[in-house]
């Protein structure tokens, strides 16, 4: 994700605060290399994890890297499928609204 195509919040961030965000993103390339799982998986784990904090636009972010990255709708759809026996059925509901908002685009 380039500098241009962030989300308002973040493109602030990393503009204002070009060495946090020079930090940042270092400190989540190091996160990804730290470990055997590749992109794909990483991939989906992140999405689980946004859906496990309940952040609506940590998961629009991650559905929008997913995508980009070649993941496919029903590949995240499950994703939200998945957290209906272990986050709960309106998680689960809520998550495949957030990832609606953007598969729908």
């Amino acid at each position: 994700m380039t500098e241009e195509t962030l989300p308002s919040r973040a493109r602030d961030i990393a503009e204002n605060y070009p060495d946090v965000w020079k930090q940042y993103q270092g400190l989540g390339k190091a996160c990804s290399n730290a470990g055997p799982l590749d992109r794909k998986t990483q991939r989906l784990a992140k999405l689980a994890l946004a859906i496990g904090t309940g952040s609506e636009g940590a998961v629009h972010s991650h559905v929008r890297r997913a995508l980009s990255e070649g993941l496919t709708a029903d590949e995240l759809r499950h994703v939200a499928i998945l957290a209906i026996s272990t986050l709960g059925f309106s998680t689960g509901v809520a998550a495949l609204t957030w990832l609606d908002d953007i598969l729908n685009q």
